[in-house]
């Protein structure tokens, strides 16, 4: 979810549920010890709770990012083995460390043993010619030996041989079976199942097997199905904002933001997708795709934008 999961992303997708943890883009360790910090781990308060997705492999890098993150107030840290981009590979972190799942563990135990907050894993099934219950099997019980207790599979393999990072969410199938079977396995550690999960009804369906579902590109391109969350997975009957709702509060935010110096066109490209379905829609994809970038473009244009959608 690389320039995806942002800040302003996670904002709006804080409006429409309560309980539902949201992730971090991946950040890597270079970014936060030698970058803009700020840029990188600045977040709202209303985003809690909320997990910081790190990329990395040196344990003394880790740990250092993992004493970080806590101090900035993330609920979790979280270490991704599952990103196939070439830059990762290059930097020997995300999809490549499941080659090497003791790697991965003295990550987990030294940065456990830094921080209070939860350390936990998010990783394929395996990646290239890997058999993926071994690969999966040897990586999630190094890490568990290690103390983590909480590992989000996304249950594909990735190709970092012959495969786009496109491609590898898509093309390589899914084997929810697996991460089924890892949970029948492991039942004392927390398994999260990830990958291709476009509706509260397959979330509901997996959560008889599994301890938690994650949600990425379908929750992006269609934000409006995290409204359902909290009542159909967390029986919380308060009521479900509208999307009007949502809309309106997420102006005001960006109204601020604004202020703050933020482009328009990095907070209006989340909301995109926020009436997918609905009548005229393609009327507010359009309003905003051409106005939002220009110079001077202000939060009116997320009213001008309703308007055209509505008055078709």
């Amino acid at each position: 979810m690389l320039d995806c999961t942002d800040r302003h992303e996670r904002y709006l997708a804080r409006l429409m549920s309560k309980h539902a943890v949201l992730y971090t883009e991946m950040v890597t360790t270079g970014a936060i010890l030698f970058g803009d910090r700020a840029r990188f781990l600045d977040f709202d308060a209303a985003e809690h709770p909320v997990a910081l997705q790190l990329g990395g492999s040196d344990p003394d890098a880790m740990t250092q990012c993992a004493e970080i993150a806590q101090q900035w107030g993330y609920d979790e840290v979280n270490i991704n083995v599952g990103c196939p981009s070439d830059r990762v590979q290059s930097g020997s972190f995300g999809a490549c460390l499941m080659q090497t799942p003791d790697v991965v563990a003295d990550n987990v135990r030294q940065m456990s043993a830094a921080v209070d907050i939860p350390v936990t894993v998010k990783c394929r099934i395996g990646i290239d010619d890997q058999e993926p219950r071994d690969a999966l099997w040897s990586l999630v019980e190094s890490c568990a030996d290690a103390g983590c207790e909480v590992f989000l599979v996304h249950a594909r393999k990735a190709w970092l041989k012959g495969l786009s990072p496109k491609q590898n969410r898509d093309v390589p199938p899914l084997d929810y079976e697996l991460v089924y079977a890892l949970k029948a396995a492991f039942p004392e550690l927390d398994i999260v199942i990830n990958g291709g999960i476009t509706s509260i009804e397959a979330c509901q369906q997996h959560l008889e097997i599994v301890d938690g579902v994650m949600m990425g590109r379908e929750a992006y391109s269609n934000p409006y199905i995290l409204a359902q969350v909290d009542q159909a997975l967390y029986n919380d009957d308060s009521a479900r904002p509208s999307r009007d709702d949502v809309l309106r509060q997420y102006q005001e935010y960006a109204e601020k933001q604004l202020q703050q110096g933020v482009r328009l066109n990095h907070l209006s490209r989340h909301v995109v997708g926020l009436y997918h379905g609905e009548p005229r829609s393609r009327l507010w994809r359009r309003y905003i795709s051409e106005h939002a970038h220009l110079p001077g473009s202000d939060a009116s244009v997320l009213v001008l934008a309703y308007q055209a959608m509505v008055q078709g």
